[in-house]
């Protein structure tokens, strides 16, 4: 397949392949430098987002938590970790061949988030094999992409309930995992969660600065329209306990805070 050098199409075709390792693969080959066309409308040739067979997606209910004193229990949760790492590949490919529009330094911001994010996958992945596991080898579930799928004739929504909801609960749970890992032994794990954490922060900031461009854009206060979206497409409550330092970070206000502190 011939693909154009234009930086949309090219996450258009990235996002439409199976093989995760081939996606990651052709993320990571990309130029932050190719040129980008934000007013071409670009349309999917092939099912989104393109995915292996195999992990089988089930219910969230259904993905079973195993104890991490096991290897087996270990190589389960880096499954999890990697399925939400390709997830993230797709969803970052997918908010830059889909909303046309936007400034260049939106796309390019996006495709620095892929990339990213298929290094997180390369890193799981790699460690999985290690525990003698492979990616798609225990079940999982969809909810990243399912959110995504709601929200993609909306980019403001797309980007306070992805990002800066799903995504941003990252931050929030990342530091009990890693040090979970930790006390099981398995320092090489734990390290793969400290580049993620530190990689996630970036990207949620990354939401957060295009979708308070986007309220501004439009005139609508962030906090409110954050909860009037939140409600429109029956995102899912954030709870207790937050990293209200890793959420400073990425770009979250005291205003924002204290709504998502809210009882």
């Amino acid at each position: 397949m011939t693909v154009s050098s234009s930086l949309r199409q090219q996450a258009l075709h990235a996002l439409q392949l199976c093989a995760p390792d081939e996606k990651a693969r052709w993320v990571l080959g990309w130029s932050l430098s190719m040129p980008v066309d934000p007013a071409e409308i670009l349309s999917p040739t092939l099912p989104l987002p393109g995915r292996p067979e195999h992990p089988r997606l089930v219910p969230p209910a259904q993905v079973k938590t195993r104890s991490m004193t096991t290897v087996e229990g270990r190589a389960a949760l880096i499954h999890a970790l990697a399925h939400i790492e390709f997830n993230a590949i797709n969803l970052a490919l997918d908010i830059v061949w889909r909303f046309a529009g936007m400034p260049e330094a939106f796309y390019r911001d996006w495709l620095r988030v892929a990339q990213e994010e298929a290094q997180h996958f390369q890193l799981l992945e790699g460690h999985l094999h290690t525990l003698g596991a492979h990616y798609g080898d225990y079940p999982a579930h969809n909810g990243l992409w399912e959110m995504a799928e709601k929200t993609q004739d909306d980019l403001l929504a797309r980007l306070a309930l992805v990002p800066r909801t799903l995504e941003a609960r990252g931050l929030d749970v990342s530091p009990a995992i890693r040090d979970k890992l930790l006390q099981a032994g398995d320092q090489a794990a734990a390290a793969i969660l400290d580049i993620i954490l530190r990689d996630e922060i970036g990207h949620v900031a990354i939401g957060n600065h295009w979708y308070k461009a986007l309220c501004q854009q439009r005139g609508l206060d962030p906090v409110a329209a954050y909860a009037e979206l939140a409600q429109r497409y029956q995102a899912p409550r954030q709870r207790a306990p937050f990293n209200l330092e890793a959420r400073r970070a990425a770009g979250f206000d005291e205003a924002e805070l204290a709504a998502l502190q809210q009882p």
